[in-house]
Order: C-alpha cells, then structure tokens, then sequence
C-alpha cells in the first residue's frame, strides 16, 4: 500500500535517557510519524470519517513523549508506534523517526535517532 498520513518533524520535550541530567532537564526530540492506510475512501466521500484525524495522532505522540519517561529512544518509539496501531484502527502500518538533537555526545553531531516500522498483526 502506498497511500500515507505523513506528520514530519513535530517537537516535544521530554525527559528520556539513561543519564540523570536527562531525567532532569527536559529536552526536545524530534518525531516523524508515517501511517499507512487505504486513503480512497476518504477521498472520495470527503469524509473525516473514514481517514485518520492527524491531529489525534500529534496529541497522542505529545502525551506519550511529555508525560512518561523511557531510558531509551527506543522504548519511545516503540510506544509511539503502539498507540498509533492501537488508537487508529484504520492504519495497517505505522514508521516511527525519533531524532534526539541534543544527546549527551561529546562531540559534533546533528542528532542520533531511531527509525522503526511497525504492521498491525505483525
């Protein structure tokens, strides 16, 4: 399937990592989120109904990433991943991309982060 709801870059902060200053000081993570679903009949009906509400699944990313505290960027992404699955029955697939800009890296980088791609039964 080709068709997809793309959310490109949101930002949350949150407090995610292994370190105690992580855990301290929020700090922000950036989020792609890409759902794969049957995009036609929404598109023809013109219909809210039978698509996915993208500003649903904005609030959901930010609940999960301000409001619980996972060491890993992993475990974050996977969260994400799950609740999109879970709370949007329509999406048969979901990619999650969870860069972390400022990990504490002593050295010159853009970010680190995670992708992963997740199929509902799979």
């Amino acid at each position: 399937m080709s068709d997809r709801i793309v959310l490109r870059r949101m930002v949350f902060h949150g407090t995610h990592g292994v370190l105690e200053q992580e855990l301290r000081e929020p700090q922000p993570f950036e989020i792609d989120v890409e759902m794969l679903l049957n995009l036609q009949p929404a598109g023809v009906d013109d219909d809210l109904s039978k698509t996915v509400d993208y500003g649903q699944v904005f609030e959901a990313c930010r609940q999960i990433v301000e409001s619980t505290r996972f060491r890993l960027v992993e475990a974050l992404a996977e969260a994400i991943a799950h609740e999109v699955l879970a709370g949007f029955p329509l999406v048969m697939e979901v990619g999650v991309r969870l860069r972390k800009p400022k990990a504490p890296i002593a050295g010159t980088f853009d970010w680190v982060g995670v992708e992963i791609w997740r199929r509902r039964g799979g």
